[in-house]
């Protein structure tokens, strides 16, 4: 099958109720909005069709994005951007309302989590060290690591002492790195990656490829599975968040995948644009 044929396309489109926005290398990169991509939005409003968008990145309050792009032309509510760090707070209060949560995170996730009534953990001090006491009688429930721009080693050990005490081990998102201008950082699979090492203990993740970020799209939203395309540039999590899911998983050749890495990927999409741009024109023709 060609996941380039123009028909296919016209088919993903018309059959998409809801479309689930990745945001750079998507819509935008770095601080410079893609071509055409206001006119999607358009073109989505005009076929009475809805969009939002979903972020990976747990390290940044949405109302951040929601700034950034005010200042593309792009005005949108709350509610119509989703991050990782939502869909872990949901599923905390569904899944284990009322446990105690170490949190690895940024202090804007952080208000996040209180603002949400989640019971966040607070290690004991150790008055005669410099650092929190991890090897203590009280332990957390749960250790959640986000991308934890602040993290230090205190933070580190406290979270693999903990798990190797029992504490459940929850991660909002797998990328390993995230893009900067000029190159990249470590995320949260890598710090991930280290704990479990050190613990030898797997996270269970939440965000972007898993069934808990579909699940909130749908329950948020309303629309069934079968209707929502999940777009973006990574196969592995924009694309692989539909094609696992139920749901459809729209690629886009603007970020990170070149149409030359798509035969070999595990996840195939179920339909390849060039761009939200031609989205938005073939939109227009339906």
């Amino acid at each position: 099958m060609d996941l380039r044929d123009t028909e296919l396309k016209k088919k993903i489109l018309k059959q998409t109720e809801l479309f689930v926005l990745d945001m750079d290398g998507t819509f935008y990169l770095g601080n410079d909005i893609l071509d055409g991509a206001l006119d999607f939005l358009k073109a989505v409003k005009d076929a009475g069709k809805r969009y939002i968008f979903f972020t990976n990145n747990s390290s940044t309050s949405p109302k951040l994005y929601i700034d950034k792009l005010a200042k593309m032309n792009c005005n949108i509510t709350r509610d119509m951007i989703m991050t990782s760090g939502d869909v872990m707070i949901r599923f905390l209060k569904n899944k284990y309302p009322g446990k105690s949560v170490y949190l690895l995170g940024t202090p804007a996730l952080t208000e996040s989590f209180k603002e949400e009534g989640i019971n966040l953990f607070v290690p004991e001090r150790d008055l005669s060290a410099a650092q929190s006491n991890a090897f203590c009688e009280k332990i957390p429930d749960i250790v959640v690591v986000a991308f934890d721009k602040t993290l230090d080693y205190e933070k580190l050990s406290n979270a693999c002492v903990y798990i190797m005490q029992g504490a459940m081990f929850l991660a909002t998102h797998l990328d390993i790195n995230c893009p900067v201008p000029g190159g990249f950082i470590p995320d949260c699979g890598a710090m991930c990656a280290a704990i479990e090492l050190s613990t030898k203990v797997k996270p269970k993740f939440v965000g972007k490829p898993f069934a808990e970020t579909v699940d909130m799209v749908v329950d948020a939203t309303g629309v069934d599975k079968d209707k929502i395309s999940f777009v973006g540039d990574r196969i592995y999590t924009d694309v692989a968040t539909g094609v696992n899911n139920g749901a459809l998983g729209v690629l886009v050749l603007t970020g990170e995948t070149k149409l030359s890495e798509v035969p070999e990927s595990e996840v195939q999409p179920h339909v390849i644009f060039d761009s939200i741009k031609e989205m938005g024109e073939l939109l227009n023709e339906l």
